[in-house]
C-alpha cells in the first residue's frame, strides 16, 4: 500500500536511539516472518524500546503510531496533554455522582485509531490491561471500554518514549489483585468516614 510505504520513508528518517543486536533470521521460514522480525527491530532501534510488548499493538499498528506523533515527546508537557492531543482522554458525561457511558469523539487522528483498534485486539488478552478494558465494558459499554484502553495504551507509549522504560507485563491475575485491594480500601475509607469498621467475612470452619 501507499500509505505503508510512506510510514516506512517516515520511519526510516529516525535515528536509532539504542543499538540492538539484530534478530537471528535463519529459525524463520517465510520471507514474511522474516521481515516482521527487521521492522520489530528497526522500531526498538528507533523507539529504543519493543514497543509490540504492549497489548494489542503489532508492527503496522507501532509504524502508524509513531509516523504521526514522532519520537520526541518533549513536545507535550505530560502525558495528559499528550493524550487529549490524540483525542482518547476520557470524555467523562456524570449524573447523580456516577459515570455515564460515552462515545469516543471523532478526529481524524491516524495514531488514534491505531490506539483504539490495539484496544479493541488486547480485550481479548489475558492481560491486565485486557482485564481493564473489559472491567470497563461491563459498567460503561464497549465503545467507552476501547476509549479507556487507547487511553491507557497512550499514556505508556509516552512514559516508554520519554523515559526508556521497558513496558513489563503484569498479566490479569496480578490485575484483578490489584484491583480488589483498591476496592478493599475504599470501602474501609468510607466505613470510617461514616463512623463503621468492616468485618472480614472468614470462611465458616469445616465441621469433621
Amino acid at each position: 500500500m501507499q500509505c505503508d510505504k510512506h510510514i516506512e520513508e517516515v520511519l526510516g528518517a529516525f535515528e536509532a536511539k539504542v543499538p540492538v543486536p539484530v534478530p537471528d533470521l535463519s529459525q524463520l521460514r517465510s520471507a514474511q516472518t522474516r521481515l516482521e522480525a527487521l521492522r520489530r527491530h528497526h522500531l526498538e532501534q528507533v523507539a529504543g524500546a519493543d514497543l509490540t510488548r504492549l497489548p494489542g499493538l503489532d508492527v503496522l499498528a507501532v509504524q502508524r503510531i509513531l509516523s504521526e506523533v514522532g519520537l520526541d515527546m518533549s513536545r507535550w508537557p505530560s502525558e495528559k496533554h499528550f493524550c487529549s492531543w490524540l483525542n482518547v482522554a476520557p470524555n467523562h458525561r456524570i449524573s447523580g455522582g456516577k459515570i455515564l457511558p460515552s462515545k469516543p469523539r471523532k478526529n481524524a487522528n491516524r495514531a488514534a485509531a491505531a490506539l483504539r483498534l490495539a484496544a479493541q485486539s488486547a480485550m481479548q488478552s489475558k492481560t491486565a490491561i485486557g482485564a481493564f478494558i473489559r472491567r470497563i465494558k461491563v459498567r460503561l459499554g464497549a465503545p467507552t471500554a476501547i476509549n479507556a484502553g487507547a487511553h491507557k495504551l497512550a499514556r505508556l507509549i509516552y512514559r516508554i518514549l520519554k523515559f526508556g522504560k521497558a513496558y513489563v507485563e503484569t498479566g490479569q491475575e496480578a490485575y484483578e489483585r490489584l484491583f480488589k485491594e483498591r476496592a478493599i480500601r475504599n470501602l474501609q475509607r468510607k466505613a470510617r468516614e461514616l463512623g463503621f469498621q468492616l468485618t472480614p467475612n472468614l470462611p465458616s470452619a469445616v465441621v469433621s
